[in-house]
């Protein structure tokens, strides 16, 4: 038995960041369709409110994920009146790139700010 990583596209062989932005666009995808089905929408009736066609709100009843990104799903989540926050989470492995703080541009004159002289 192989143990999961937390995210089923990871598992399923996908990379780490495309499995990360099938999580996003899946969470996205499901709090859509229960908006739509919390209104008892129909896909016409849908589709008018999300200023999209039919076929269009098809596609999102069928999880066709492929076909839609998160800005999209935002969109239209928006239009249904339900308010997307973003988390940020940083990772806990390390990433292998130092972190610097920015230089002092080669044009920058005599008495300009650098990070040590603020």
């Amino acid at each position: 038995m192989t143990r999961s990583t937390g995210n089923v596209f990871r598992d399923l062989g996908f990379s780490t960041d495309e499995a990360e932005s099938l999580r996003v666009r899946a969470d996205l995808l499901l709090n859509l369709q229960k908006a739509m089905a919390a209104r008892k929408l129909k896909q016409g009736e849908a589709a008018e409110l999300l200023g999209v066609s039919q076929p269009r709100v098809s596609d999102l009843m069928r999880g066709r994920i492929d076909l839609f990104n998160s800005e999209t799903l935002i969109d239209m989540l928006a239009k249904l009146g339900v308010r997307t926050r973003l988390v940020l989470q940083f990772s806990r492995r390390p990433l292998g790139v130092a972190w610097s703080a920015p230089h002092r541009a080669a044009s920058a004159g005599p008495g300009a700010a650098t990070p040590r002289s603020r």
